[in-house]
């Protein structure tokens, strides 16, 4: 799925550009953050231009897995846009395990722009950081997210019950994970 690395790009596919973020990004993701649809089922409160950049801030200095605490956050572009974002963190350096998380616009849906992203991170953190297994957690009211892991080839390996307190509710959390040899394996 990775066609190749280029100077301004970490990562591309056939239509996108996974980058570090940079200082001019933050009116793009404000606009994508601060939407009601996205930031339901996220941890945060919809994104401010302060909060924001206080946001980006901290996304700047995500720049690699090669350390054991290491993390890698990359936007995603299509056509000079920004129209997502895709995380990968360090969980157990021992374990070699990862965990994802990805957020899109919701004007950019439905066009498989989401599936090639976080495949090409996928493929990052198995082949060039040697990860065994990545995780990805989720609100499990966000259908969407549920149904990427799934195109993903992400086993559903737990529902925990409104065990999460977000925005004034509990809420439940879905757990899907895929190991390095579920890869090779498809």
């Amino acid at each position: 799925m990775i066609v190749g690395v280029t100077p301004d790009a970490l990562l591309t596919t056939a239509r996108l550009s996974l980058r570090l973020h940079r200082e001019g990004d933050l009116e793009r993701l404000v606009a994508v953050y601060s939407r009601p649809d996205v930031a339901r089922f996220l941890l945060e409160e919809p994104w401010t231009p302060e909060s924001g950049a206080a946001h980006l801030e901290r996304r700047l200095g995500r720049t690699g897995l090669d350390e054991p605490d290491g993390a890698l956050a990359l936007v995603v572009e299509r056509e000079g846009t920004v129209i997502g974002s895709v995380s990968v963190w360090r969980t157990d350096q021992e374990r070699r395990t990862v965990e994802l998380g990805w957020t899109f616009d919701p004007d950019h849906g439905g066009l498989g722009y989401a599936t090639e992203a976080v495949t090409a991170a996928l493929q990052h953190a198995f082949e060039r950081h040697d990860a065994h297994r990545a995780v990805a957690q989720m609100d499990a009211r966000n259908d969407a997210s549920a149904r990427l892991a799934q195109r993903l080839g992400m086993r559903q390996e737990a529902h925990f019950r409104r065990d999460f307190w977000s925005k004034g509710e509990w809420t439940d959390t879905l757990v899907f994970a895929m190991l390095a040899s579920d890869r090779a394996a498809s």
